[in-house]
């Protein structure tokens, strides 16, 4: 996994907008805005749905810290939408539909449910990311178990510090 101190690797990826799909990078945020990137494992399953409505409703709070909050998984664009219309999630979806850019965050699994026999390496971990205003990142952390929800406090306390 990336640690505090490194650049954070710029990507550009698919997200669903009300004017149809376009891409996402996360240098279009240098020096505009922090920025919190959350990877999680899957679209419509519990603790995503969970962690994403409730980070939803607290968007405001994250603007207020001058940060922007960004969803990566390798779901299609289109699922995402259609997960996010479902359960109103408000958080920008964005495609890691080839796993590259899980793998250059370092927190892609080499196999996803490996008791369930089934071959899904490259599904991004529940992880976060605070990207600061010049593109290194200030916060770090990524768990194997995708039921472990990142430390919400713990980045607000660090974005605040950033102010």
């Amino acid at each position: 996994m990336l640690t505090i101190g490194t650049k954070a690797p710029d990507f550009s990826l698919t997200t669903k907008t009300a004017d149809g799909p376009k891409l996402a990078t996360l240098s279009e945020h240098a020096g505009k805005s922090n920025v919190v990137l959350l990877f999680f494992p899957m679209a419509f399953t519990g603790v995503c749905t969970d962690e994403f409505c409730s980070v939803s409703q607290g968007l405001t709070e994250y603007a207020s810290l001058d940060a922007v909050v960004l969803g990566i998984s390798g779901d299609n664009p289109f699922a995402q939408e259609a997960w996010a219309q479902k359960e109103k999630i408000t958080v920008p979806l964005l495609s890691d539909y080839d796993h590259k850019v899980a793998a250059a965050y370092g927190v892609a699994y080499a196999s996803f449910a490996p008791q369930l026999n089934l071959p899904m390496g490259g599904v991004p971990k529940r992880s976060a990311f605070l990207v600061d205003k010049a593109g290194v990142i200030q916060y770090a952390e990524s768990s194997d178990d995708p039921r472990n929800l990142p430390d919400f406090a713990a980045i607000k306390a660090k974005l605040a510090g950033l102010k």
